[in-house]
């Protein structure tokens, strides 16, 4: 039998697609307003109620007494001032972290989905509206209750919430607003702890989870100690465009130590922006960097008291900033060697080719792992490796509106895995892989016996994260992929998608009446 399995390329009425995302839980956030606008009661959110429930079991150091909890509407907070959804926009620098989780890698996420310029407004604008829906508000048509929108697995959900926010002593024990009468940062993130299933569940994590999440588009991670040459050049095309990046630190000795140069260990940042400036007479490529603690910069070269800075020409003095709030500059060299990581992600991977009439195709397939039929584990397990789900792929000559260089990087592929759980933290995630085989002319599913002597042309070495994704060229012509966990017998749902700038063919291959006698072959003694 063939594994339960979905193909989805998005129209513009499906469920679960931008305009038509799926009722998170089955609420549905128009029907709610109205039903407590006409009952002129302020909601309250029974699925993620005001409780310690909600909160979840935090880790000691956060030192927390549950029976100092009240849960207060904003209104109540500011009293005697009004509160706003937004206060003269959404910025990058609207947010602060609360003293409780350790949730650095979603607030760096938020930064980097706000962060905008007067050239950029236009392009994150809509990816912005797409996850902080526009027109909400604490006077118009005010109930107490909010939405936001949010990809999680190959579809887009929206996330009802209601306004009652946990506080000790009248202050915010999570995220909140440098401007105190302003909530939106607030309150998407308890949009973002119902998905995950509480506060407590957003501690730890990787900023490639949220930014993904931001954006259901195509996710790039970069290892920073072996960046190719252009990556500046890549990261300056992506500033311009509509990409969220995001970057990592080294672990340091004791959790989120700070190094004498004022960065600090194991913590997610935003990447906010590159410029080339002339000092001295020579270019030098530099990358700006938002630590989300809002404080704790970067003290060395082109950092913001720099005397650096007294070396460039007049016209490059409009990017220095000296204001203390987390955001510093520094250049490529140092950015590569404090950092471990660099993550990319957009809607479209366009901003990777240098010629602007090319345009990457996505595709996506939808898949599971089942124990005793489909889970077949890594290429060691020689018996069951075929046993995987099997997917085709034809690729097409290069378009001419395509830079042609051989052996750069043409095709994406990513594979993310769901265990379907309700709290994020229960989450635990196999070792997940995959192979990618040349083929010629075979149909069917593919037998034990043809993987006897074949070599992949592509191996994604086998990582416990939530998404792997590998980044290669392959020239046209048919291949087989075969997405897999690490060992065999291990059940979960998977979501494969493909990138790539030829036009392309991805197909799951079904099972047949034939390959079931092969099966029922293979497995006899």
């Amino acid at each position: 039998m063939p594994p339960p399995h979905e193909r989805h390329d998005y129209t513009t009425d499906d469920v679960g697609s931008p305009t038509n995302p799926m009722a998170f839980l089955g609420q549905d956030y128009q029907k709610l307003l109205q039903k407590s606008l006409s009952r002129k009661k302020l909601y309250i959110d029974e699925l993620f109620p005001p409780n310690n429930s909600s909160i979840g079991t935090l880790d000691k150091e956060a030192d927390l007494d549950y029976n100092n909890i009240v849960w207060k509407r904003p209104s109540e907070l500011v009293s005697p001032r009004k509160p706003f959804f937004t206060v003269d926009g959404i910025s990058r620098f609207d947010y602060q972290q609360g003293s409780k989780l350790g949730n650095c890698w979603f607030l760096a996420s938020i930064g980097a989905l706000t962060s905008t310029d007067e050239k950029t407004l236009l392009l994150k604008k809509d990816i912005i509206n797409q996850v902080i829906p526009a027109n909400q508000s604490f006077s118009n048509n005010y109930a107490g209750i909010f939405h936001f929108r949010f990809w999680r697995f190959g579809k887009w959900i929206d996330v009802v919430v209601d306004d009652l926010l946990p506080t000790v002593d009248g202050d915010l024990i999570f995220v909140g607003s440098k401007t105190s009468n302003e909530f939106w940062p607030t309150l998407l993130e308890k949009a973002y702890a119902k998905v995950c299933g509480s506060y407590a569940d957003l501690d730890g994590g990787f900023i490639s989870e949220a930014l993904m999440d931001f954006t259901g588009g195509v996710h790039m991670e970069f290892v920073l100690n072996e960046a190719p040459a252009h990556l500046w050049n890549i990261m300056n095309r992506a500033a311009k465009s509509q990409t969220l990046m995001g970057c990592g630190t080294y672990q340091g000795e004791s959790s989120e130590a700070v190094s004498s140069s004022g960065i600090v260990g194991g913590h997610a940042y935003t990447v906010t922006g590159v410029c080339k400036v002339m000092s001295k007479g020579h270019p030098v490529h530099l990358v700006r960097v938002l630590n989300p603690w809002g404080n704790t910069e970067w003290t060395e070269a082109w950092s913001d008291k720099s005397s650096l800075w007294d070396t460039v020409r007049k016209e490059d003095l409009k990017w220095r900033e000296n204001l203390d709030n987390g955001e510093f500059w520094m250049s490529m060299e140092d950015f590569t060697r404090n950092f471990e990581s660099l993550d990319i992600c957009c809607l479209c991977p366009d901003f990777l080719d240098r010629s602007s009439g090319c345009h990457w195709k996505s595709q996506r397939n939808f898949g599971k792992w089942i124990s005793g039929t489909t889970a077949g584990g890594s290429m060691d397990n020689k018996g069951t490796f075929w046993k995987n789900p099997q997917f085709r792929v034809r690729i097409e000559e290069l378009s001419e509106d395509c830079t042609h260089e051989e052996g750069a990087e043409n095709v994406l592929v990513s594979l993310m895995q769901n265990h379907e759980k309700r709290n994020r933290s229960s989450q635990k995630n196999y070792k997940i892989g995959f192979y990618i085989f040349k083929m010629r002319g075979e149909s069917g599913k593919f037998s034990a016996k043809f993987f006897s002597d074949k070599t992949p042309v592509v191996m994604k070495s086998f990582e416990n994260l939530r998404e792997v994704m590998e980044f290669f060229w392959l020239e046209p012509g048919e291949y087989l992929i075969v997405p897999c966990t690490e060992n065999p017998g291990e059940t979960a749902s998977f979501v494969l998608s493909i990138f790539s700038k030829h036009e392309t063919h991805f197909e799951y291959i079904e099972e047949t009446e034939e390959d079931e006698e092969t099966e029922e072959n293979e497995d006899d003694p």
